[in-house]
């Protein structure tokens, strides 16, 4: 038992994709695709649908708390992607910080039950203070500590449009979410770019076109040819598309093309979620979304109902690689079909 606890260890570090953030994804995969089924399903079942797959998933009384009590439980793990830059995964969004004598740059924030170890990575990396929080898009797992990085004295910059979801209720994934409080709203909002130079690196902020969300940015660190795309690339497994805030499947693959655009061999290239990827793990990424659409597309085009195209597995030759993670196939293909 301890040689295969060890080995399970192992390969969670390879992948960066704990047990605890296997059991979120898939609850949270459970009720995206429930969420769906019944979007589709004959009138009179959609209750039945959600039901089910809240049972299925172990929906709690309050499964935000819930939610956050998984992921926050996830030990955090650091990889150096250059000088004084590294990427932190574990509990929520992968978080990438430069830190040096300017200041420290921080993106993305993990749940919030994560901001006291969190809190102390940072400060052990050097003395000096957090300046500046970039929020890659709205959704909780990436944002849900701007409160805490704002009491610390940091700014939050994000798209204008995170703003304004953070400003909006919301109800995702089985779960609901009240306007963020003033304290946890982004500081300084930006429409195409913004530009920041601190710390000897030269950091390009970049919209993106609805995909993952209306909301996503690319967080480019120029100077050290480091990627963050957020959610626009979850590496080894299916993506979640939140279609309730403007995301869509061609969003994300003209996301992918553009990242591919911008990277070469060297390009180290962070995931919303999954381990550091590379040029050519976002090509296999972008491949299999582009192949799953087009199926999709094709079928639903035909005059194929969501039921026929799932049935007829448009994903299967992808389904062994990509689908152990947040989304099942079937509701990955859901996604997909309702967003075309």
């Amino acid at each position: 038992m301890i040689g295969y606890a060890s080995e399970m260890r192992a390969t969670e570090l390879r992948t960066g994709f704990s047990s605890s953030r296997r059991t979120f994804f898939r609850s949270a995969g459970a009720l995206a695709g429930g969420a769906l089924l019944a979007r589709y399903a004959p009138a009179g079942t959609a209750e039945a649908v959600l039901n089910a797959t809240a049972r299925q998933a172990g929906a709690q009384p309050d499964p935000v708390a819930a939610m956050r009590a998984q992921m926050g439980a996830t030990p955090i793990e650091s990889t150096a992607l250059a000088n004084r830059l590294v990427m932190l995964s574990g509990p929520g969004g992968n978080v990438v910080v430069l830190h040096g004598p300017d200041g420290k740059i921080v993106v993305d924030s993990f749940v919030q039950p994560a901001w006291p170890r969190l809190k102390a990575l940072l400060d052990g990396l050097d003395d000096a203070p957090v300046r500046t929080l970039i929020d890659t898009h709205w959704h909780f797992d990436h944002t849900d500590n701007n409160a805490s990085f704002r009491a610390a004295g940091a700014g939050i910059v994000a798209h204008e449009n995170t703003k304004t979801r953070l400003s909006q209720p919301h109800d995702l994934l089985g779960m609901h979410f009240e306007p963020s409080a003033p304290a946890a709203l982004p500081t300084e909002t930006f429409g195409a770019t913004r530009d920041i130079r601190t710390n000897g690196q030269e950091i390009h902020l970049l919209k993106v076109d609805s995909a993952h969300t209306d909301t996503d940015i690319f967080v480019h660190f120029a100077t050290s040819n480091v990627l963050h795309m957020g959610d626009l690339f979850f590496n080894g497994f299916y993506p979640f598309i939140d279609a309730g805030t403007g995301g869509n499947i061609n969003g994300m693959i003209d996301g992918a093309d553009r990242a591919l655009a911008m990277s070469d061999a060297t390009t180290k290239i962070v995931p919303g979620h999954g381990p550091l990827g590379d040029r050519a793990a976002l090509q296999n990424y972008r491949n299999m979304l582009a192949t799953v659409r087009d199926r999709v597309r094709a079928q639903k085009h035909g005059g194929k109902t969501l039921a026929d195209v799932q049935a007829a597995k448009p994903s299967a030759e992808f389904d062994a690689a990509w689908g152990k993670g947040m989304m099942s196939a079937d509701a990955f293909i859901a996604l997909v079909f309702s967003t075309l």
